[in-house]
């Protein structure tokens, strides 16, 4: 493992209070060997190497295609510029390449206090991959489950400064309310969907309403967080995707948008007025004209009375939703302005390589932007309010 780690060379924040809101780890190797129920061993989800020596994910007993070709070994390559970090070769592993305190709880809790970061709520890296490529609603809820027992066991001797947040597959929203109701009596703070369903069923749509009973119930969040997905859900737009790397990185959070919208269509804060919702790593500048238009829509068109909300969607956003900005965004003080200084925070993505290493420097440049009440709540007091901790 890399376990280069020189304190003295780490930006310490200059305020005090400061939380990152999204925070990933890369999870061990054998987790779902360790912690999946017995019955499902034979297809835990495991890395393991092709016929080139190449690391790859191993997804419900089947070789994956999307975390393939040594794929696996650039998870944590934040702050890397080198196209030839990227290359594939049996050399650069997921372990190889492991950043200082990604798979490590002591490790992580120097790093924050390197960063004079007070805690971190943490996701996952391999549990943002594998919902892609499965379409096994049984074996979904076992892979949920596995990861969830293994977070809290690794949060749980922080002190409460690595915050435990749950993964729910809604395919089986029955089984995903359960653990969730599991999850939470255990020391998750809250938990988190990807964009998509297997079902096809938009998020807000009232066959999910098992998960936010239990969710309002508890006061804990729901996070919309950006994953891997489906070809199927990929745009066929222009010939060359892969190649337009630019417009991906800004098109990337479209599934999370997406489902967020749905709540609204289906006025799922009127069925659960309390119910809290988190839109994650989908950047925070574009909240503004999203509710601009989805305001207008509903207040002055006929399109808006098809949506059977009691108040304008703005408003909803204002009392029941949160929504995580990236440190170096430019217009997060007119969205404060804009929506109030209640509902935004910030997120590293640390170790991930498509966010800027400098979180820390960045965010305290956004902070001093702010006004002293605005900065405090978008440092740590909104994450604080939203996850309960």
């Amino acid at each position: 493992m890399n376990q280069t780690f020189d304190p003295a060379s780490i930006y310490h924040s200059k305020y005090t209070g400061v939380v990152d809101a999204d925070g990933h780890i890369l999870e061990p190797p054998d987790l779902w060997e360790n912690y999946l129920e017995a019955r499902y061993m034979d297809r835990a989800l495991r890395v393991e190497k092709d016929d080139n020596g190449l690391e790859r994910l191993s997804i419900g007993g089947k070789p994956s295609l999307m975390s393939a070709n040594g794929f696996p070994a650039t998870l944590g390559l934040m702050g890397s510029r080198e196209r030839d970090d990227f290359l594939p070769s049996p050399e650069k592993t997921y372990l190889s390449n492991m950043p200082f305190g990604a798979m490590n709880a002591a490790e992580r809790l120097q790093l924050l206090d390197a960063e004079g970061l007070d805690a971190a709520v943490l996701y996952p890296t391999i549990g943002i991959l594998w919902e892609a490529e499965l379409d096994d609603v049984e074996l979904s809820q076992a892979y949920c489950r596995a990861y969830n027992r293994w977070i809290t066991d690794f949060c749980q001797p922080s002190g409460g400064r690595l915050i435990p947040i749950a993964h729910l597959s809604l395919g089986d929203p029955h089984a995903a309310a359960a653990e969730l109701e599991r999850a939470v009596k255990s020391g998750c703070r809250g938990a988190f969907v990807v964009p998509f369903t297997i079902s096809g069923k938009a998020h807000g749509h009232p066959d999910h309403d098992p998960v936010y009973e239990v969710a309002q119930a508890h006061d804990v969040p729901i996070g919309l967080h950006p994953s891997f997905e489906p070809a199927r859900l990929r745009s066929l737009r222009f010939t060359e995707p892969r190649k337009l790397r630019l417009l991906s990185s800004v098109t990337a959070a479209d599934g999370v948008r997406h489902a967020f919208t749905t709540f609204f269509d289906y006025a799922t804060f009127d069925r659960f007025p309390k119910l809290k919702i988190v839109v994650l790593e989908s950047g925070g500048g574009w909240i503004g004209y999203w509710f601009d238009r989805l305001d207008a829509v509903f207040e002055d068109t006929i399109i808006g009375t098809g949506a059977r909300i009691s108040k304008k969607p703005s408003d909803w956003f204002k009392s029941n939703c949160f929504i995580s900005c990236d440190p170096d965004e430019r217009t997060i003080h007119a969205m404060v302005d804009l929506l109030g200084e209640d509902r935004f925070f910030w997120a590293s993505d640390y170790p991930h390589a498509d966010h800027t290493p400098d979180y820390v420097r960045e965010i305290d440049g956004l902070a001093d932007t702010l006004k002293p009440q605005d900065r405090a709540a978008l440092l740590g007091a909104n994450v604080r309010q939203a996850y309960g901790f």
